[in-house]
């Protein structure tokens, strides 16, 4: 549910853009004050639920999440709609690192851990194609507003559901504070960054109105590292990140989302307002996209132990990329079947194969104690670099459109062009990324267990209790 509701939101964007008059840039903060609230307090909620109970967490921010889709589906207004869409981000910044702690923490054997995790990612990654499909068709048979409403029975269904399935689980040895300060930063910082980027689509580079934002937000970053280096209980402790698995895959995950953000808003868009696709039919050619994620998610978990983290990244991203590109030459008068379908096979299986081993090098001998700070990182490297991401791919593509009308050309060649450019920006970051785990990330990624394991060979009788107490 808390995946989908990234993508469920971008076929109905037409049908929201004509009720309630959005302008291009506000449409994009649909997407993106979803996604920016959900990666900039989901450091919070990840150490929240370490310090507090992951379960008792969860529970907590589907609520939320359950509240905040009521008042987005009855939304009367814009700013009603962008204020639901960030308490629902609210909601998943509290639920979703909890309960990807609890997936690591009830597996705790080396492979069957890491064959959960990649599950897991494997299935967020299919949550966000499931979004664009069910959107067209609860749009088509329904209205807008039931892309939000349907989260509610689901949600009650998990908050009674789980207590009953599910122990508690909480950090015991570790300091009971909260770095709001690093909360405050993180947040604001990347909120600012993506408003600059969103306000250059519609305004010269050098106004106050783009220059402030991307400055102010570089700044609250710089601070963050500043306060994070001197704070005794840091939201996010810098010695995560020497880790160069983690932080290569991270980069990674940046790199990918970014792709799957811009492809799902701005394919979506060319499809209905270029093409003329129902939204019905809009949200069916993504099926393909479906089917070829489920394959990918296959390969990768079958793989992923004998050819290793390293190669999949590398190799996926070089697949996705290779997609972008091709996207990259969509025409005005474009095929769905020999324009776009195979792009969005190549994509759908690159990131398939994708997720799961992105998923497993990010949580890289992470330890119970910091389960949830590592999932949180992940699924904020996830949110903050596909918003920023999503940000810079619409100002590429308006700023091209705009470009392109003042020489003359017709408006739907003017956006067409726009988009094509926009694929092959974010082509180009997957290639960067791909050589980045080609140089960082190690062959086979070894999880803490695993390593146990390994260093001790033949435990003496007196050192077996503290191991069977620590597995």
């Amino acid at each position: 549910m808390i995946v989908i509701d990234v993508t469920v939101v971008n076929v109905a964007l037409p049908s929201i853009q004509k009720a309630l008059h959005f302008s291009a840039g506000g449409l994009a903060w649909i997407v993106d004050g979803y996604a920016l609230m959900a990666g900039g307090l989901l450091l919070l909620g990840g150490r929240t639920g370490d310090l507090l109970g992951r379960r008792r967490l969860f529970l907590i921010g589907t609520g939320v999440f359950a509240a905040a889709s009521v008042v987005s589906g009855a939304a009367q207004s814009q700013g009603m709609l962008i204020a639901g869409r960030f308490a629902q981000g609210a909601g998943e910044a509290l639920a979703s690192p909890a309960a990807l702690a609890l997936v690591a923490l009830l597996f705790t054997e080396a492979r069957e851990r890491t064959r959960a995790l990649g599950i897991w990612a494997g299935l967020a990654g299919l949550g966000a194609t499931v979004g664009v499909v069910l959107s067209g068709i609860v749009v088509t048979y329904l209205d807008w507003r039931w892309i939000f409403f349907i989260n509610a029975p689901i949600a009650l269904a998990a908050i009674t559901l789980i207590p009953r399935l599910v122990d508690e689980s909480k950090a015991e040895r570790t300091s009971r504070r909260f770095d709001l300060p690093g909360a405050v930063l993180a947040t604001g910082g990347v909120l600012a960054l993506v408003d600059g980027f969103l306000a250059a689509a519609r305004n010269p580079w050098g106004s106050f109105t783009v220059v402030g934002p991307l400055v102010g937000g570089v700044v609250a970053l710089l601070a963050l590292v500043v306060v994070e280096s001197r704070s005794t209980d840091p939201l996010i402790p810098l010695k995560f990140f020497k880790n160069r698995t983690r932080v290569s895959a991270n980069i990674a995950t940046a790199a990918m989302a970014s792709g799957m953000f811009g492809m799902f808003f701005l394919l979506t868009l060319y499809l209905q307002q270029i093409l003329g696709y129902s939204p019905l039919k809009a949200g069916l050619a993504y099926v393909p996209f479906g089917l070829g994620m489920i394959v990918g998610i296959g390969l990768s978990t079958a793989l992923i132990e004998r050819v290793g983290a390293r190669s999949l990244i590398s190799v996926s991203f070089g697949v996705i990329a290779a997609a972008l590109w091709m996207l990259g030459g969509i025409g005005v008068h474009g095929s769905y079947v020999t324009d776009l379908l195979p792009s969005i096979l190549m994509m759908s299986i690159g990131m398939g194969a994708a997720f799961p081993a992105v998923g497993v090098a990010s949580l890289h001998q992470v330890s119970q104690e910091d389960a949830g700070l590592g999932s949180a990182v992940q699924n904020t490297v996830m949110q903050v670099g596909g918003s920023l991401g999503l940000a810079v791919l619409v100002t590429v593509a308006v700023r091209s459109a705009a470009t392109n009308l003042a020489t003359g050309s017709l408006p739907a060649v003017a956006a067409t062009h726009g988009y094509a450019l926009a694929f092959r920006v974010a082509a180009g970051a997957l290639v960067g990324a791909a050589l980045i785990a080609v140089a960082l990330v190690p062959g086979k990624v070894q999880t803490a267990e695993t390593a146990v394991e390994e260093t001790i060979v033949e435990p003496e009788p007196e050192a077996e209790l503290v191991l069977i107490e620590r597995k």
